[in-house]
């Protein structure tokens, strides 16, 4: 997947050619591993104890989630391994929210001091955001309460009779739990995108201690659910909070005496939260070959590194012709470097050795979008063979949201206004995946154009409000200031500025 901003020098994941490579599938993830087989199931089993587990807290049902729309989940060696896939120095794991698949990127092995992080509170923080934001994807969240949610689900612990435990203090952010450098008032109408290294530090820290003391002490009642339903209909993040907690200097003082006690925890009973089937298999020798591109291709490429993942990935796909997930993968591969020509001719080999391969029709599309793209061919004969690539795809899995989104895109790509039929499915695909920022924008700005102004304004909140969002959480911030203040007219204005982002609906 090619993304832009990341500026890393390439550094292929270290493969010994000698690892067994295994898959688990689940109901709610995909995870790759090099790890033992037993190891690798208990592991799977975890993370869907921890699913249920987050759902009975919650009291969330669970409904089925389609295969494109589980977690993929990329097991690398430590964390140095990790941040050879991103520009961040200091990341210690990373998820990203695509909807053309959500990945999560995870050590195997972690910090072994009770203060370090550990590979698996790295992965359940980054799943709790994922929770998260595909549960509750209309409802806007302060920054405190996104980490303070994540971190207070990061340190759950497994028993050995199966029960989950919930509510542990995470070592790792004693400083931010005990330092002053930001108050109870100001982190709660905090925006994490202004904040300092110390700060942020803080706010993970006191954000999981008032999230621990709002959800296991329980003497503020129904408080914090008053103060998110509170911003929610409207209201600014402090006056939400001084309307729902009362006097927040009060509410400091709480907190610093509850820092120095015993925490408490939650235990989950092991019928409550026992898995549903866990399937392994070892992976085919192509697919063992092509790993660590694949994984160099999930996590980011760039400009710069694009074309060596790509010679890397021509060299380890050449044996394997036949293997429909290696010319998938060389594909996509192709598609990053600008070889459009052959990432068609992958994407056909693939389909030829698995004709119900959902990625490879995409890619198959994308490719031929980016060849008429290139040529300037607007005719609408092409565009029709393309789309009619995309609705085979759609056919094999209505619920996956790529071809939706590429069917709307393949109107805006050939310069012809998207019919209604085409902005239901990116609505669709919104609604499948909104965990993807670029996605909700786009949805956010064809309602605007729909006049469906109050929807447009609900499907941005969330995003203006992410400590994440970047770029795109501020552009939305504009839209929804400018929603207020003008209505459409004026939201539209800062829609159709020049220094508006790029569409990040298909990425």
């Amino acid at each position: 997947m090619f993304r832009r901003l990341l500026a890393a020098a390439l550094v292929l994941v270290a493969t010994p050619a000698h690892a067994d490579w295994y898959e688990a599938s689940s109901a709610h993830f995909v995870v790759y591993s090099e790890q033992k087989p037993e190891k690798l199931r208990a592991f799977a089993d975890q993370l869907e104890r921890f699913d249920k587990a987050v759902r009975v807290l919650w009291g969330v049902s669970d409904q089925p989630v389609g295969p494109a729309n589980r977690v993929t989940v990329y097991v690398v060696g430590d964390i140095a391994d990790v941040q050879k896939l991103t520009t961040s120095r200091n990341a210690a794991g990373f998820y990203e929210g695509r909807a053309t698949g959500p990945v999560a990127f995870v050590p195997r092995s972690a910090g072994t001091d009770e203060t370090d992080l550990s590979a698996m509170a790295i992965l359940l923080h980054e799943y709790a955001h994922h929770f998260m934001f595909t549960t509750w994807p209309h409802a806007a969240y302060p920054a405190w309460y996104v980490e303070g949610f994540a971190e207070f689900l990061a340190t759950t612990r497994f028993e050995k009779d199966g029960s989950v435990v919930v509510g542990y203090p995470p070592q790792y952010r004693a400083s931010g739990i005990f330092q002053q450098s930001l108050s109870t008032e100001r982190m709660l109408a905090a925006d994490a995108r202004k904040l300092g290294d110390m700060q942020m530090d803080s706010l993970y820290g006191r954000g999981w201690l008032l999230t621990h003391y709002l959800m296991i002490e329980g003497k503020r009642g129904n408080q914090g659910m008053d103060y998110l339903k509170a911003i929610n209909g409207g209201k600014s993040a402090l006056d939400a909070a001084k309307q729902a907690f009362g006097d927040l200097n009060l509410l400091d003082r709480e907190l610093d005496r509850y820092a120095r006690g015993r925490f408490g925890a939650r235990r989950i009973a092991a019928k409550v939260v026992t898995p549903g089937p866990i399937t392994l298999r070892r992976l085919s020798p192509g697919q063992e070959a092509m790993m660590d591109v694949r994984i160099r291709s999930q996590a980011g490429v760039n400009e710069e590194t694009a074309p060596r993942v790509y010679v890397r990935a021509k060299k380890a796909a050449a044996p394997f012709p036949n293997d429909p997930a290696v010319q998938r993968a060389l594909a996509e591969a192709a598609f990053d470097a600008g070889d459009f020509a052959e990432a068609e001719a992958a994407a056909d080999r693939a389909i030829a050795a698995d004709p119900k391969l959902v990625e490879a029709l995409c890619y198959k599309a994308r490719a031929q979008m980016a060849r008429a793209a290139k040529a300037k061919d607007l005719s609408p004969e092409t565009w029709k063979a393309i789309r009619r690539t995309i609705a085979a795809a759609n056919r094999l899995d209505p619920e996956d949201p790529e071809p939706l989104m590429l069917y709307y895109r393949s109107f805006a790509d050939a310069h012809a206004m998207p019919p209604q039929l085409a902005r239901e499915g990116l609505y669709k695909a919104f609604n499948l995946a909104p965990q993807d920022d670029g996605l909700r924008l786009n949805a956010a700005v064809v309602q605007l154009r729909d006049k469906k102004v109050a929807d447009a304004r609900e499907t941005l909140r969330p995003l203006a409000f992410n400590p994440h969002g970047g770029g795109l959480a501020e552009y939305a911030s504009k839209i929804v200031a400018a929603i207020d203040s003008g209505g459409e007219v004026a939201a539209l204005k800062v829609v159709d500025a020049d220094d508006s982002p790029k569409d990040g609906a298909v990425d």
